[in-house]
C-alpha cells in the first residue's frame, strides 16, 4: 500500500491499476490479489495509509488547541499527498459509514472520543465532527486550487491563469490575482477559519441545554433534527 501511495503521489489515481503497481513492486499482478482484491481496495488501502499518519491528540490538552493541532496535521497530509486527497474527502461518499475501511474511521472514533471527554454529548460531538471535517475538507481543497498554473511567469493574472476568464464577466476575480498571490497563506487562512469555527463551538458547549431548547416552536426532544 506504500508503494501505490508512491504511485498515486507521482502520477494520480488513474495510474493506480494492479498491473501498474506488480510492475513498480516487481511482482506477477496475480500476486497482488492476496493482499487486495481489486482496484478499489487498493484505493481503500492508500486512504488508510495517509490517515493512519494523521496524529489526533487524546489527552493532556484543551480540546479547541486538540484539534487545531489536527487541523494543521491533515493539512500537513494534504499537501504531501495532494493527487491523494479525493480518496479523503470525496470517495467514502460511495460507501456506506459501516462498510468503509477501518482505517478512515479510526480518526473519526478518536475524535468522537476527545469530544465527548470535553463535554459533548455523543450526538453534538457528532454534530460538531461533521462540521469540522466539512471546515477543514473545504479548505485543503481550496488550498490546493491555489497552486500556481506557471510559477514562473512575472505576470499576475498570467501565473494564476486567469487571463482566461473573459474580462466583462469576472472583473472583479480578475482584479484580485495580485492579492490572491501576495496575501493567500494557507497556514493562516486555516488558523482563521478555525478560529471562527472554535469560538463557535467553545460557545456551543457552554451555554446551558435549557437556552438551546426553550423556543416554543423546538420541542426539546428534537433539539438536535436538522432545520
Amino acid at each position: 500500500m506504500t508503494a501505490a501511495l508512491g504511485l498515486v503521489d507521482e502520477e494520480g489515481l488513474e495510474a493506480l491499476t494492479m498491473r501498474r503497481l506488480g510492475k513498480e513492486l516487481g511482482w506477477d499482478p496475480m500476486v497482488l490479489y492476496r493482499h487486495a482484491e481489486n482496484r478499489a481496495a487498493l484505493l481503500d488501502g492508500v486512504a488508510e495509509v495517509v490517515l493512519d499518519q494523521l496524529v489526533i491528540p487524546t489527552s493532556g490538552r484543551d480540546w479547541r488547541a486538540q484539534l487545531r493541532d489536527v487541523a494543521h496535521d491533515f493539512r500537513r497530509l494534504a499537501l504531501a499527498h495532494p493527487r491523494a486527497v479525493p480518496l479523503l474527502v470525496s470517495r467514502p461518499l460511495a460507501t456506506p459509514l459501516g462498510l468503509r475501511p477501518l482505517g478512515t474511521l479510526r480518526p473519526l472514533e478518536q475524535l468522537l472520543r476527545l469530544l465527548t471527554a470535553a463535554g459533548f454529548d455523543p450526538v453534538d460531538a457528532l454534530h460538531v465532527y461533521r462540521a469540522y471535517f466539512g471546515f477543514l475538507y473545504g479548505h485543503v481543497l481550496n488550498e490546493l486550487q491555489e497552486l500556481l498554473v506557471d510559477p514562473e511567469e512575472t505576470d499576475d493574472l498570467l501565473r494564476m491563469g486567469l487571463h482566461r476568464l473573459p474580462a466583462r464577466e469576472f472583473p472583479l476575480l480578475r482584479g484580485l490575482a495580485g492579492t490572491l498571490l501576495a496575501g493567500y497563506d494557507g497556514a493562516a487562512e486555516l488558523d482563521q477559519g478555525l478560529d471562527i469555527l472554535l469560538t463557535g463551538l467553545h460557545t456551543h458547549l457552554d451555554v446551558p441545554h435549557r437556552t438551546r431548547s426553550t423556543r416554543p416552536d423546538v420541542p426539546q426532544q428534537d433539539r438536535h433534527a436538522p432545520s
